[in-house]
């Protein structure tokens, strides 16, 4: 069965959060995430897709990634 509610699958973690690998690839598909040096920053030019956390992409911060079993761990530092 599909998750029909994958902006919901978010997961809070000490530094930063983890979303499904599938829906990263989505982000850097749509462009609404581009690589930025060693990590992804978001293009606020480009629409998000729905996250029930409005901000969390935000403008001016450059996102870590780390896969990790069908995940992305995301950690932020701003520019």
């Amino acid at each position: 069965m599909i998750d029909e509610t994958p902006f919901e699958d978010v997961v809070r973690l000490a530094e930063g959060f983890s979303i499904p690998e599938l829906k990263f690839r989505e982000l850097v598909f749509v462009g609404a995430l581009r690589p930025e040096g060693a990590g992804y920053g978001r293009d606020p030019a480009r629409p998000l897709p729905p996250f029930r956390d409005a901000d969390l992409f935000p403008a001016g911060v450059v996102f870590q990634i780390r896969y990790v079993k069908g995940r992305v761990e995301l950690r932020g530092e701003h520019r």
